[in-house]
């Protein structure tokens, strides 16, 4: 097996654990899960048997329903109390369709939902989001090329060196702009509480 597809394998097996320690220790059925999450009981099932390689949305989803960053699901079965960690070893969890990658580096999850990611976008390249939980933020600071952030249906240029923070809970994306690539970081701040799509209301972490 080649080293990326041990990673994948990695990323996989770690989210079929930490999802099904997730829903055991609420008492969740995968109905309830997925109506919480809005993914369907057929792909949790696929996901905790460590039989799918989830995208970033449902990714998304799944954190968002058990109150967790998407960092804990990739979470390995060892703890550590310091990590120090390659930029290269993290998880790619979208590919796009010219080579562009998105990376989550790092993710804390208390007192609120803290993700560091680093995109790659090649000329071209979009990436879409639907609306994530009520209250949550995202700062991208562009390294290099023009992005387009696209929030509510409204467009920003966004240039090297310029930071863009918007409310991200609404429609939003990000495209190139322009003929070269796009290098950027993003911090996702999401607060903390579990979050049912079906009301869109949050409930207490849980203890």
């Amino acid at each position: 097996m080649t080293d990326a597809g041990g990673r994948v394998s990695a990323v996989t097996s770690a989210v079929a654990r930490q999802v099904h320690e997730l829903r055991a220790a609420r008492g969740w059925s995968f109905e309830e899960l997925a109506g919480r999450s809005g993914v369907s009981k057929g792909m949790l099932v696929q996901i905790e048997g460590a039989r799918t390689n989830p995208s970033i949305g449902t990714l998304c989803r799944v954190a968002d329903a058990f109150g967790v960053s998407i960092a804990r699901l990739l979470e390995p079965a060892e703890g550590r109390t310091v990590r120090i960690s390659a930029s290269d070893e993290a998880p790619v969890l979208w590919r796009g369709t010219e080579g562009g990658t998105a990376r989550l580096l790092n993710g804390l999850g208390e007192p609120d939902l803290v993700e560091l990611w680093e995109w790659r976008l090649e000329p071209g390249e979009a990436h879409s989001s639907p609306d994530h939980p009520r209250g949550t933020r995202e700062i991208l600071h562009v390294l290099a090329g023009t992005a387009t952030v696209t929030v509510d249906g409204v467009e920003h240029e966004v240039r090297a060196g310029e930071t863009i923070e918007f409310h991200a809970d609404r429609e939003h994306g990000y495209r190139t702009a322009g003929s070269g690539p796009v290098r950027l970081m993003m911090v996702v701040v999401t607060p903390s509480g579990e979050w049912d799509r079906r009301t869109r209301s949050r409930g207490p972490r849980p203890s």
